[in-house]
């Protein structure tokens, strides 16, 4: 995985899901919104015609040529073989989009110009020209026939040689094959960002005043080449694992975590675009839509924009003050007031019968109600009152709750002490103050409110009347006094309300997301510790009255025996007889006990056995780890399908040991939010959480990468491209054809198809020594001498074309049943050619992959030519070149987990009463949060080292860091600052991280 300092700085407006839970300060709002709209079904509703999909519109196009020019006239044969080659082109290619040089447009994306490398990148607004010979648009209903006199678009990898091959075979869809016509870039290296061939405008759905890209850029702080990019990839299904690894050169060699970034916000964006086209159509229909409300209505960005400016025209009852008014026809006393104010005479509308009109304040309290609330939904006076806040002191405070002092719980109440009088700038205040004061005020135990101070209502009122709505014509006194009136009513009833909704939902929103993201962090952290290979295990799973269930486990994750002790109800003596048998027989040296009930208890009893040498000849060892979750697995559907015959307190135990032994594979059958390494977690959008984590998940996975022959269907549905179903079929395939031989095989399971391929095919690992011993034993076909095969497979990558527009034919045996050295690499199958040429290149052989050979050939061509003048002569970027190297070099079972922390065994325990200040201990961190880290000092409480003394001096230099901070799983060394015995509080200093 690669792993930057770079980060995206993330200043995303608040945007609130509809299927999630709202703060109780959302659900107040101001008078403009005192009725709910009302609801209307979706096919009422009209909507834009979506655009045809790539596939449709491919068989559409070549479906009716083909079969005209067959039955009428061959001289058009050659055209139609041309239009064959454009339309049956790999799917990874989108003959929508530019072309651009080889590897460098993989996906016929953007990069900037040369000029623009390093610099600040230019707004939207300058569109380069782009030459009509490299345009295909087929999704803007371009006729088949224009596409004979384009120039057909480069693929990926260019082949080694001059031949154009215009054919190339069905089942070929995500390999590289030769370009049709190379565009010169001389002055822009293959490698590097290159010229921007498309432009960032990018067609949406739902069309907006504002560009999706340059919104998107100036929230996310990212170039808008790369958010055009990004959406482009985004919407051609791409998943997050497969961009960040083999799409680089587009995406500016972005990490995970800021593409998840990207995607969340251009899907708050598409929300509020949706929504806002929804609201015009009813609006259209229901005939109050007018030119100056759509233009406010296209200009909204968020959702709590679009919601101040459709409000006073929701259906309902009663309306809005404003809207009552204008039904009593004073509209045009207040334009009139603003415009014409020497003819307006408002005793002219009193009406003694009509309420609303019998009297003269009356009619000057409704011509108010009218002019506030076109002032408070003028663009330019809410952007000048939020411009005036940003320069002065605003401040969000909490108080404790009168009802709550009075009847409540008092624990409850002290878990609040620190807010109950609060105050801070909201430009200081932090994500976690935030978190806490709203749960807080959801539990009615606190009071919240956004304090702006008076002299910013004082400017903002004078600005209006002496500015932006001061009357064109001289106003008598009375006449004055209604529009003063008139503004501070809009500034108290409307946009005060309005400011204070935005400041705290703003506020909410960048706490979650940063909930969000640490508990990715932490997720991440967790799921790719080291495992404990090469071990027999006992799994403890601590309690009272039920005893404790015990698990042995073999190294290869099977379960050797199950059985219960009672350790803790005065049989202690007895039982470690039972424990000393069971790990002697299976010659198990290792105990995992999780940190749930008794777990201080269990974990004493084993380390006062330890230190008497109760269990030699045997060095037994202990490790604690987290159980949360287990119980939860134990009981569903999965634990009952993989562990029928157990006992479901015994399946806790079994999966308490294998999280030492491989946690990826155990945690995964668990629901991320149930791991519990999150803060906050049930305080914010359950959708965003569930989206962020499975992303997470699915991102480890398959970085880390599976072996397609024994890995479990669990695991396998967290593989990029892959789900339950397609889990399902592979492992239905293995069980009826056997293991598989290559990554080709997988086009023959049932629901898998091209994309899916190609997004999973990287990230699947074959063992060669297995797959050569099954190929011996059942192919009769196979190739054994290395030289030939690497010849045979070398032949077949370079030279797969020709049957484009054909029948699929099935492959001989021996084709089909052939391994492929590149299969156990990270190499997509893709750049097979690539590296097949590059080892051509430096002399070396696909068997000898992950040898010191091969890195030593390698190292002395990259010394000799250089990383970039190497992938110059190969004709590709040097972040495919890269990726080849490493999978070439790269010894056979490779794992990233290798450089992430092991469990912490120990043989003895420390007490809490016997900490004292100043002592140096070591740890390992538990979980992470934006205000500290808590760490296991094995005293059964972790203590709390305060983010103020996590500096970067003290984190370890030789470990790849995503951001300054630790992850849970790591080992530090502390020092005790303070012991609060009462509160069981410890506070701790980072001295450095082992």
């Amino acid at each position: 995985m690669s792993s930057l300092p770079r980060r995206v700085k993330s200043e995303a407006k608040a945007l609130t899901s509809e299927d999630d839970e709202l703060p109780s300060f959302l659900n107040s709002s101001s008078e403009s919104e005192e009725e709910e709209e009302e609801w209307e079904p979706k096919s009422k509703i009209a909507k834009r015609p979506r655009l045809p999909k790539k596939n449709e519109a491919k068989t559409k196009k070549v479906a009716a040529p083909r079969s005209a020019v067959a039955r009428k006239k061959v001289k058009k044969a050659a055209i139609k073989e041309e239009m064959v080659s454009i339309f049956s082109m790999p799917f990874w290619q989108d003959v929508s989009l530019p072309v651009a040089p080889a590897e460098v447009n993989k996906m016929q994306l953007l990069e900037p110009k040369e000029e623009d490398v390093g610099t600040k990148p230019k707004t939207l607004n300058q569109k380069p020209e782009v030459p009509k010979k490299m345009e295909i648009n087929s999704f803007q209903g371009k006729k088949v026939k224009s596409l004979e006199n384009d120039e057909e678009p480069s693929t990926s990898v260019p082949v080694a040689g001059n031949q154009v091959k215009h054919e190339k075979s069905e089942e070929d869809f995500a390999f590289d094959e030769p370009p049709f016509k190379k565009i010169k870039s001389t002055t822009c290296p293959e490698g590097k960002p290159v010229k921007n061939l498309g432009g960032n405008k990018v067609k949406e759905e739902f069309e907006m005043n504002w560009d999706i890209v340059q919104a998107l850029s100036e929230i996310t702080n990212v170039e808008p080449w790369v958010c055009a990019n990004l959406i482009r990839l985004f919407q051609e299904e791409n998943t997050i694992p497969f961009i960040a690894r083999y799409r680089k050169e587009l995406i500016n060699n972005l990490e995970a975590d800021a593409l998840r970034e990207v995607q969340q916000t251009l899907e708050e964006l598409r929300t509020v675009a949706k929504k806002t086209h929804t609201m015009i159509q009813k609006l259209k229909k229901e005939g109050k839509l007018s030119g100056c409300l759509l233009t406010a209505l296209l200009n909204c960005r968020t959702l709590e924009e679009l919601d101040h400016v459709s409000a006073p025209y929701k259906t309902g009852s009663k309306g809005t003050k404003a809207q009552r008014a204008k039904q009593l026809g004073l509209e045009p006393a207040a334009l009139s007031l603003l415009q014409n104010s020497m003819e307006l005479n408002l005793f002219s509308y009193i009406r003694p019968n009509t309420k609303g009109l019998s009297t003269i304040q009356e009619v000057e309290a409704g011509v108010q109600h009218i002019l506030a609330d076109i002032f408070a939904k003028d663009k330019d006076t809410l952007d000048f009152i939020r411009k005036l806040c940003q320069q002065r002191y605003i401040c969000i405070q909490s108080g404790l709750a009168k009802v709550s002092s009075k009847s409540g719980n008092e624990k409850d109440i002290d878990k609040f002490q620190l807010y109950h009088e609060f105050s801070c700038n909201i430009k200081n205040i932090q994500h976690h103050q935030i978190l806490a004061i709203n749960r807080g005020e959801n539990l009615k135990i606190l009071t919240v409110k956004v304090n702006i101070p008076d002299g910013v209502k004082n400017e903002f009122c004078w600005w209006c009347v002496n500015e932006r709505w001061r009357p064109k014509q001289f106003l008598k006194p009375e006449l004055m006094r209604i529009l003063r009136n008139s503004v501070e009513d809009a500034y108290k009833r409307l946009i005060y309300p309005l400011l204070c909704r935005e400041f705290r939902s703003k506020l909410t929103s960048d706490a979650e997301k940063e909930s969000v993201m640490m508990f990715g962090r932490n997720l991440r952290q967790l799921l790719l510790t080291s495992p404990v290979r090469g071990r027999t295990l006992m799994g403890v799973d601590p309690g009272y009255k039920h005893g404790c269930k015990l698990a042995i486990i073999s190294p290869t994750s099977q379960i050797l025996h199950t059985d219960v002790v009672y350790l803790h109800s005065g049989q202690g003596f007895r039982e470690a007889e039972k424990i000393k048998r069971l790990l002697l027989q299976y010659n198990c040296s290792t105990v995992v006990i999780g940190n749930g009930t008794a777990c201080r208890e269990t974990e004493a009893y084993f380390a006062d056995l330890i230190m008497k040498k109760y269990f030699a000849p045997l060095d037994v060892v202990y490790c604690i780890v987290s159980e949360a979750g287990a119980s939860i697995y134990s009981v569903s559907p999965e634990a009952s399908k993989e562990m029928p015959d157990l006992d479901p307190n015994l399946r806790s135990a079994v999966s308490i040991a294998r999280r030492v032994q491989d946690p990826l594979a155990e945690l995964v059958k668990i629901e991320p939010k149930h791991i519990g390494v999150g803060m906050y977690q049930h305080d914010v959008s359950q959708t965003l959480l569930k989206a962020t984590l499975d992303s997470v998940v699915e991102e480890c996975v398959s970085f880390v990468g599976v072996d397609i022959n024994i890995c479990s269907e669990i695991l396998l549905r967290h593989i990029a491209g892959l789900n339950a179903n397609r889990a399902k079929n592979i492992i239905e395939w293995r069980e009826k054809n056997g293991p598989f031989i290559n990554r080709e095989q997988l086009k023959e399971v049932k629901g898998l198809g091209p994309k899916s391929f190609q997004q999973c095919a990287g990230f699947i690992r074959f063992n060669q020594e297995y797959i050569k011993t099954f190929c011996r034993m059942t192919c009769p076909f196979f190739i054994s001498d290395s030289s030939k095969k690497a010849e045979l497979g070398s032949h077949a990558l370079l030279t797969k074309a020709g049957t484009q527009g054909k029948k699929k034919s099935k492959p001989t045996p021996c084709a089909s049943r052939q391994p492929n050295p590149l299969d156990q690499t990270c190499i997509h199958p893709e750049s097979y050619s690539i590296a097949m040429r590059f080892l051509s290149f430096i002399g070396g052989n696909a068997n000898d992959i992950g040898k010191s050979d091969m890195q030593q050939k390698v190292n002395a061509v990259i010394q000799k030519e250089g990383l970039e003048g190497t992938a110059k002569k190969l004709n590709t970027t040097v972040h495919t070149l890269q990726l080849i190297i490493d999978g070439l070099t790269q010894p056979e079972g490779f794992d990233i987990r290798t450089d992430f922390d092991k469990p912490d065994f120990k043989r003895s325990i420390v007490c809490f009463e016997d900490l004292s200040v100043g002592a140096v201990l070591t740890g390992k961190v538990e979980n992470a949060t934006p205000f500290g880290v808590f760490v296991d000092i094995g005293v059964g409480k972790a203590g709390l080292i305060p983010v103020r003394n996590i500096t970067e001096a003290k984190l370890s230099k030789v470990k790849k860091r995503r951001s300054l901070g630790l992850g849970p799983g790591e080992r530090v060394e502390v020092k005790v600052l303070n012991v609060d015995i009462p509160r069981l509080r410890i506070t701790l200093d980072l001295i450095r991280v082992l």
